[in-house]
């Protein structure tokens, strides 16, 4: 609706995982670092964890994109799932036959079609996404997986990637030799007021529309503290205040402007109840403008 007001080619807050749009934090770099290394070295397990809206799945597009064209990967987004419904997903992405057996029979055609891809110089990535929601039978299944191994490689990679509960739960007694087989793990922690600033001034910029817009100084410390710098719930705040302005027709996002959408998408309420909490200092209030900031 207001993509032609401001001359934007496209929406530059939408929430969808765009690979597109991501922007390299300290933070998001080193996680993407981590797993690029991990299954790159073949590494076996790693896991990376943040807040809801922190990045994860969209760090998780970056990867698939940079790896090896030859990788096979399974992919699993619905974590609320049964042992066995974790092995036929498997087999599945992998066109593999998994209603040939018992779990043996399967687990021994998966090790085979595993040591045929290593000698084809192909790996298998396997990546779940909120994997905080698994059982500890499902959890305990995949740990089993790392057990497909020669002397020297890793079969399968597995990257599970999960909310903060997750790196909870594998503290669990109960869930120690799964804690010892993974050698890389990051939490992706939120942006701080900096890259906040910088992260709405990237998107502006990649959807072409960065002259056009203005936020104030104290619309984008309103932005960080309700947002805690989580750049899904950023969006969110972002993509309503610029409706607001289209509707009010005027360019400038003000603290009244963020404060009303706050209010109206009831982001205050999530706000006060977030896990990670951060101040961001008020300033004189001045107009930011991303063109000058280039």
């Amino acid at each position: 609706m207001y993509q032609d007001y401001f001359g934007f080619n496209e929406m530059p807050f939408n929430t969808t995982p765009d690979s597109r749009f991501f922007f390299p934090s300290s933070k998001h770099a080193e996680a993407l670092a981590s797993l690029i290394y991990a299954v790159s070295e073949r590494k076996g397990f790693v896991v990376i964890t943040g807040e809801v809206g922190a990045g994860k799945t969209t760090v998780c597009r970056i990867l698939l994109n940079r790896i090896e064209p030859n990788t096979k990967v399974v992919l699993i987004t619905n974590t609320n799932i049964t042992c066995d419904q974790l092995f036929e997903i498997i087999c599945s992405q992998l066109g593999l036959d998994a209603g040939i057996g018992d779990k043996a029979a399967i687990l021994q055609m998966l090790n085979a079609y595993l040591l045929e891809q290593l000698e084809q110089g192909a790996a298998v990535l396997l990546i779940i996404d909120e994997a905080q929601n698994l059982s500890s039978d499902v959890l305990e299944e995949v740990r089993m997986l790392s057990n497909l191994e020669t002397e020297r490689d890793k079969l399968l990679q597995v990257v599970l990637l999960g909310q903060p509960e997750l790196r909870r739960r594998l503290h669990l007694p109960e869930l120690r030799q799964f804690r010892q087989r993974i050698v890389v793990t990051y939490h992706l922690s939120p942006l701080n007021l900096q890259e906040t600033i910088q992260y709405i001034f990237y998107r502006l910029k990649i959807a072409g529309g960065i002259d056009k817009v203005k936020f104030t100084r104290r619309a984008v410390n309103e932005i960080y503290e309700y947002s805690k710098g989580i750049p899904r719930l950023v969006n969110i705040i972002c993509d309503s205040a610029l409706l607001s302005c289209f509707v009010r027709n005027v360019t400038v996002i003000s603290q009244r402007i963020v404060d009303e959408v706050v209010h109206e998408l009831s982001l205050d309420e999530l706000a006060a109840d977030a896990e990670v909490l951060s101040s961001a200092p008020r300033e004189k209030n001045r107009e930011i403008d991303f063109h000058a900031e280039r």
